[in-house]
């Protein structure tokens, strides 16, 4: 009888979504304080494109020399746990995986991580929805941490891709922190961005106190901020030049279980919006990756195995 396989979408030599295949990994057993998880979902991120296109690989974050993983946050069902771990089997977990240099990620049939990485889903939310929280809520949260409270007095903040699966979180709980929330989206997004509570437009007009900038518009946004504003976006390294006072930081996302059980609570209570887009299988992620390329999606696409 052979060793037992499971299977996982990876890139060998990455250019774009034809270069993605699903492969066979051999199953391992979890070690001290480790959980193997059955993945019932995994999001498609932005982040995972760039893998696929190898622009991670080019700026030396990648090394793999077989194969990359793809993939990053995640929700399933513990299927076992190492020495020391006291998640029983069957607990429902959604987690995030960081970094880029992996032989895979979360795209995938089941992962082995450490316990500490992930944290249990409240009983009412579906592991879809629950699958799209790790990554693009602690973003979003992190986002809001570094814009901080908001200043007395003005305190307009403009958030791009207000209907995207950061952006919209981003409205919500900057609201929280007194910012004065206008979202910048497409037409069709203006119910959606004004039912998060937040103002809405189409097309912004300079003299912002702040942007928050999960669309990436980079130096066109940072045209949008006042002398001595203050810009946040999510790549770090591939911020604008910073001019005329404005501070400028980028999120590094890391796993935060206090705040990812209470951003998965907030979701499950419709306080925070789910971001599935739509679902597709494991042998789809190239399809998945090129619809996610040409952005204006609601959400993101999720990868059930």
């Amino acid at each position: 009888m052979g060793t037992p396989t499971f299977r996982a979408a990876v890139v060998r030599v990455p250019n774009g979504p034809d270069s993605i295949e699903v492969i066979d990994v051999p199953v391992v057993d979890p070690g001290p304080g480790q959980i193997r998880v059955a993945i019932a979902a995994a999001t498609v991120n932005p982040t995972d494109i760039g893998v696929a296109e190898g622009f991670f690989h080019s700026i030396g974050l990648v090394n793999q020399p077989e194969h990359t993983g793809l993939g990053w946050e995640f929700a399933g069902v513990v299927d076992a746990s190492g020495p020391g771990v006291d998640l029983a089997a069957g607990t429902r977990v959604a987690g995030l995986v960081v970094g880029f240099d992996r032989d895979y990620g979360t795209y995938a049939e089941q992962i082995v991580v450490a316990a500490a990485d992930v944290v249990p889903v409240p009983d009412d939310l579906d592991l879809l929805a629950a699958a799209t929280v790790p990554l693009n809520g602690l973003a979003a949260a992190q986002v809001v941490d570094l814009l901080g409270d908001a200043p007395a007095g003005a305190a307009r903040l403009l958030v791009t891709g207000a209907a995207g699966a950061v952006g919209a979180n981003v409205a919500v709980l900057a609201r929280e922190r007194g910012w004065q929330v206008t979202g910048l989206a497409r037409a069709g997004d203006e119910d959606f961005v004004r039912g998060l509570g937040a103002d809405f437009t189409t097309r912004a007009e300079p003299e912002w106190e702040a942007v928050a900038d999960p669309a990436q518009l980079n130096g066109e946004a940072l045209k949008l901020i006042r002398d001595g504003g203050a810009y946040v976006g999510l790549r770090p390294g591939m911020e604008p030049p910073t001019e005329r006072g404005i501070s400028v930081a980028s999120v590094i996302t890391a796993f935060d279980g206090t705040r990812l059980a209470g951003l998965l609570a907030r979701t499950s209570s419709g306080e925070l919006p789910a971001r599935v887009h739509s679902v597709v299988r494991l042998h789809q992620a190239a399809e998945a990756h090129r619809a996610t390329a040409r952005s204006g999606l609601r959400g993101r696409y999720v990868i059930c195995p």
